[in-house]
């Protein structure tokens, strides 16, 4: 399965009573194993829990810290990016290179790399003190 088939059959799954925007993300670790999370909403809205978030989780609980691949699809006229939260998330566990493809059901599409979805992405590093 393709890691846009992934995305795409999570998306499904998508519990979104509140905005009815599903969205899935499936993600590709170092392994080479997909990850897959959807977004999940709750009547305290909007503190839900994003496609990407979910996949990230779903791949620590796997015991993996690595990813090498992020896709993201939503039903929408144009591609969708990650949250800011999200974006945070994914370059804690991707470097500046890892190509995130942005799809629409109905077909368009963008990639971009992580680092040029969050220029300057906080990171691990800064916390350290000499």
């Amino acid at each position: 399965m393709s890691l846009l088939d992934a995305a795409r059959d999570v998306r499904e799954r998508a519990y979104a009573p509140y905005s009815n925007f599903k969205v899935g993300a499936a993600i590709r670790s170092k392994s080479g194993a997909i990850y897959k999370g959807c977004n999940v909403e709750n009547a305290a809205y909007p503190e839900g829990t994003c496609a990407e978030a979910g996949a990230i989780a779903a791949m620590v609980a796997a015991g993996e810290t690595e990813l090498i691949e992020v896709c993201v699809i939503a039903d929408s006229p144009t591609p969708v990016t990650p949250c800011g939260g999200c974006r945070q998330k994914l370059s804690e566990f991707g470097k500046g290179d890892v190509p995130v493809r942005m799809a629409t059901t109905d077909g368009p599409e963008v990639t971009v790399t992580l680092e040029e979805l969050l220029p300057g992405a906080f990171k691990k590093s800064q916390m350290e003190r000499s």
